[in-house]
């Protein structure tokens, strides 16, 4: 097993990779560590796998996976997950914004800390502010709010793992935002912070877009359901369904006494069709929630992907 393996997804990065390389290889070397890096190749359309390639033949240690179509950094994360052989994995982003040099510390924290996953905190950014800055921090505060995770940078894609971590969970979608939660669901709950340096672009675009700050909201609700109710969907429906039918059903009674009293008359009441409207709800409700304990929530090509080459 090696002593560090470091995931690098890649999306139209040739430029950004050869330096990269080099200033990995340095660091690995100044601290005398066995290492592997693992880059996964999202399915670009410049010449990032012929970089990749190249890297491979100048230094074994570097491997590739190269997909046929752009999946998005969740797919790249959790196909290098399952490739990872290191005793602590670390990923970073290929655009060098993130540093090599925080490598060593992070490795020296899950080891020596015994923590599970320690996230990167870019507390300078260099970032625009209203385009990515501002949602950045509303999106990190709802977070925390919600997942009980301390963290002040979910996002960052700096990060350390233990090897049972990447062993045990399973990223999808954009679900790569909420790695600490998914781990904190998994039982892995020694989750810590470390301040790094976060640098200026030198090459290429950012491929963040606003649609990805909406999506994260959504696939956060998504994993927040899926932690409480995932395994027991008739908690979420029955209870509901529960209420709903209890109160339809009461409702349906005190218009059917008042009924026989004389007092209305059903097809002119509206309570009469409120009523029904509520029981029915919390049959379906029922339904849903029977359904949901039958039907495994794991697609089983979920996590399939189509590779075209691997070093």
């Amino acid at each position: 097993m090696k002593q560090i393996s470091i995931i690098v997804p890649s999306y139209n990065e040739a430029e950004s990779l050869p330096h990269l390389a080099e200033w990995v290889d340095r660091v690995m070397k100044e601290h005398g560590f066995d290492y592997e890096v693992i880059i996964v190749d999202d399915g670009s359309t410049d010449a990032t796998w012929e970089v990749t390639e190249q890297l491979h033949q100048a230094n074994p240690a570097w491997r590739g996976i190269k997909f046929r179509r752009n999946y998005g950094k969740s797919a790249a994360l959790n196909v290098g997950f399952n490739a990872a052989q290191g005793d602590v994995v670390v990923t970073m982003d290929a655009d060098l914004q993130d540093s090599p040099d925080e490598v060593p510390e992070l490795y020296r924290m899950i080891k020596e800390e015994h923590y599970d996953l320690v996230s990167g905190w870019k507390k300078k950014r260099y970032d625009s502010k209203i385009a990515k800055n501002i949602p950045s921090k509303l999106f990190n505060w709802t977070t925390r709010r919600m997942s009980g995770i301390y963290l002040h940078d979910f996002n960052c894609g700096l990060k350390a793992y233990r090897h049972e971590v990447v062993k045990s969970i399973e990223v999808y979608g954009e679900m790569h935002r909420y790695i600490p939660v998914i781990a904190k669901w998994a039982g892995f709950r020694n989750i810590g912070e470390k301040v790094v340096q976060h640098r200026k672009r030198e090459f290429g675009v950012t491929k963040f877009g606003m649609n990805r700050f909406i999506n994260g909201y959504l696939d956060l609700m998504s994993i927040m359901f899926m932690s409480k109710f995932g395994k027991q969907p008739m908690h979420f429906f029955g209870a509901i369904g529960s209420l709903s039918f209890l109160f339809g059903f009461v409702a349906l009674l005190v218009v059917i006494i008042l009924r026989l009293a004389g007092r209305i008359a059903l097809t002119n009441s509206v309570w009469f069709y409120l009523s029904m409207l509520f029981v029915l709800i919390g049959m379906m409700l029922f339904l849903a929630g029977f359904l949901g304990e039958l039907i495994c929530r794991n697609s089983s090509t979920r996590n399939q992907y189509l590779i075209s080459c691997e070093l």
